[in-house]
């Protein structure tokens, strides 16, 4: 069954559903952490009410829901792992607990892709999360993010690709 319209729009390719993907499993992981929820209850809402759906006047863009939980569910399972990496890539001065939650959602997720996503090259992951980062703040956020996957990205792959996040 199509919706009547479907034939109208150009088809959406998979590197932006995968985009729109990284971006919602950001935002659920960023629920999970500020709301207590777990990954289950997360990963149904999103694919009931929000990937590619209309939420308050605002639509989500079409998401390959998949990669979408494969990072969720991700994360969650490899966070004892993904944290310790994150914190030993951040200065000194700057440990986990001192990053708000959208920016610890953005790393947990880039690295956990830098981890065990290795059919993705380290300039793709690196360049979708800095953009993730743009989208929610204009200070010097995108390049920690940048500076972090960056470091990580050289430990766990022996490469390192960063984008220029000015």
């Amino acid at each position: 069954m199509t919706q009547s319209g479907d034939n109208d729009r150009p088809p959406v390719r998979q590197a932006n559903k995968r985009g729109a993907a990284r971006l919602a499993a950001v935002q659920a992981l960023y629920q999970m952490d500020v709301a207590g929820s777990g990954v289950f209850e997360i990963t149904a809402e999103y694919e009931a009410f929000r990937l590619g759906k209309e939420v308050d006047g605002a639509l989500y863009r079409e998401a390959d829901a998949q990669w979408f939980r494969a990072i969720l569910a991700g994360v969650v399972e490899n966070q004892k792992t993904v944290d310790p990496i994150i914190r030993q890539a951040l200065t000194e001065d700057w440990p986990l607990s001192r990053l708000d939650s959208t920016l610890r959602a953005i790393l947990r997720a880039g690295v956990y892709e830098l981890m065990k996503r290795e059919d993705v090259p380290v300039a793709v992951i690196v360049s979708e999360y800095v953009d993730i980062a743009k989208a929610f703040y204009e200070e010097d956020e995108p390049k920690l993010v940048n500076a972090v996957l960056d470091r990580v990205s050289r430990r766990v792959r022996g490469e390192g690709r960063g984008k220029d996040a000015s």
